[in-house]
């Protein structure tokens, strides 16, 4: 009974612990190929010049000019309706993202580059037929703020707004800023009230694991 009991966890560990690593990995190569698409193309501010308020426009050149810089087995397509997996606030079939799948099966996907100084990465880590498909646990956000590839942060984690599945916009760029930082998933350990097993709130740079 014991090992039934724990082996489940020990595999969710396990599991949680090769996303974090994942993750870690992807987001240093996205600041390489950020780092190379500006050496070939000058300053982030710069590649939309010619675009105007054009959304679509702004997203396909920021989606071509990184996914130069990036190992990929596949563009997405419409018909395999890849590029809308992560679409949030705009109409269905409109197209305002690109994505691919990397080499390792991660999809990535570009949306809502709104403006010069910001555009957002959503990556599923497992690709879109396998895992959760849910922010926080194998969805993940970055964006592009001010020339840099940037996540949001929160001093305190509070489940509700931590881990929503509704909110992309809101749990899986801020889940990504706690992995990337703490080095773990330890937020999926949280109760309603955003509190560990022990009782204690995780938080930022204060109490990052409910062990």
């Amino acid at each position: 009974v014991v090992a039934a009991l724990t082996l489940p966890n020990l595999n969710s560990s396990t599991g949680d612990k090769e996303k974090v690593v994942k993750l870690q990995k992807i987001y240093s190569n996205l600041q390489e190929a950020f780092g190379q698409a500006e050496v070939t193309y000058g300053p982030y501010r710069t590649w939309f010049a010619s675009d105007g308020n054009n959304l679509n426009s702004r997203t396909k050149r920021i989606f071509e000019r990184m996914t130069q810089y990036m190992k990929y087995s596949k563009v997405c397509t419409v018909n395999d309706n890849c590029r809308f997996k992560f679409n949030t606030g705009v109409s269905a079939g409109e197209e305002t993202q690109y994505g691919v799948i990397l080499s390792d099966g991660t999809t990535i996907g570009f949306e809502n580059c709104f403006a010069s100084n910001i555009c957002y990465i959503y990556f599923d880590l497992d690709g879109f037929n396998k895992g959760a498909n849910s922010p926080c646990k194998d969805v993940f956000k970055f964006g592009i703020l001010d020339g840099n590839i940037t996540y949001g942060a929160r001093s305190v984690v509070e489940n509700n707004n931590f881990i929503d599945n509704t909110d992309y916009a809101f749990g899986s760029v801020i889940c990504a800023a706690w992995v990337i930082n703490s080095k773990n998933m330890d937020y999926l350990k949280i109760n309603s009230s955003g509190k560990c097993p022990d009782g204690q709130n995780l938080q930022f740079g204060v109490k990052t694991t409910c062990k």
